[in-house]
């Protein structure tokens, strides 16, 4: 694994943040919030997200996204198809988004069984 400045594809990308309070039943957040996801997924820049309950809390959610940079991020919030969804959200759960510059990304190692231990998988490196 070997450390390097980001590339043009890396330099812009961003990763939003968003945690949620959630004061109605988790099986109905997570439906409305489903929805969001197939919206956001048709959003040009979007390369990935995670939606994750808190493993001791069930009200306790986190959104991680991926977007290749702030501008795809922005169309997508400001959208006029977005504004319904984060209505219907807000009316769920409270949240505190915020938006990240990535700074450092590593691979995990490889699964038992892999390549050899010590040895990066192919195309793994640290990402600066």
């Amino acid at each position: 694994m070997t450390d390097h400045e980001p590339d043009a594809k890396e330099a812009g990308a961003v990763t939003f943040v968003n945690t949620f309070t959630v004061h109605a039943e988790p099986e109905v957040f997570e439906k409305e919030f489903a929805r969001t996801s197939a919206f956001m997924a048709r959003q040009p820049g979007l390369i990935r997200h995670t939606l994750a309950r808190h493993a001791e809390r069930p009200g306790q959610y986190v959104n991680v996204a991926e977007w290749r940079d702030v501008a795809s991020f922005r169309a997508a919030v400001s959208h006029a198809d977005f504004q319904p969804h984060a209505g219907a959200l807000r009316a769920l759960a409270e949240s505190r988004p915020e938006l990240y510059l990535a700074r450092l990304r590593r691979d995990g190692d490889p699964a038992p069984g892999g390549p050899a231990a010590g040895a990066p998988a192919a195309g793994a490196e640290d990402r600066i």
